[in-house]
């Protein structure tokens, strides 16, 4: 992919919006392309990362573990959504998997790209971070209202199924 269609596409993201042309293209310079295939795993629940990942084409899929072991789908991931940005902010494991849902191109972001930008630009760096907790913020409140409306359904249903009361 030519350096200034990469530009343009990164220019057109929730996590790139705002950012001078100079910014975007000094950190699509630092950025690494990454091809998944359908079904392969970018990462798994629980694994330590120091990376984060925006969608160019192709579908992820977010899943986590419920209290059975099987996975729980989250959300799917499009083009100009990025992912595993939570372990830029904290140092903790990853929260959830990801896998590709078909062929997937991604572009890859680090912990070091980002404190680069820090050491550099403190204002580009900090409207990253705001663009990073819009988005986390938008997550939030979709997945409080997918929550509130799962209660719904589980109020819904008779109290008594399989003789065990809900």
């Amino acid at each position: 992919m030519a350096d200034g269609e990469l530009e343009a596409f990164l220019s057109g993201t929730s996590f790139f919006g705002g950012l001078d042309a100079a910014i975007v293209a000094r950190l699509a310079a630092a950025m690494t392309e990454r091809r998944l295939g359908a079904g392969e795993i970018l990462f798994e629940e629980g694994d330590t990362g120091n990376s984060m990942f925006i969608v160019r084409s192709g579908e992820l899929i977010v899943e986590r573990k419920s209290e059975s072991g099987e996975p729980a789908r989250l959300l799917m991931m499009r083009p100009g959504d990025f992912v595993g940005v939570t372990t830029l902010i904290e140092m903790e494991p990853r929260p959830f998997s990801c896998r590709a849902e078909r062929d997937t191109l991604l572009h890859e972001l680090t912990a070091r790209d980002l404190y680069r930008l820090y050491k550099e630009d403190q204002k580009a760096y900090l409207l990253v971070l705001q663009n990073i907790n819009r988005e986390l913020c938008r997550r939030l409140r979709k997945a409080g209202k997918r929550i509130a409306a799962l209660e719904e359904l589980v109020r819904a249903r008779p109290e008594h199924e399989g003789g065990q009361q809900h």
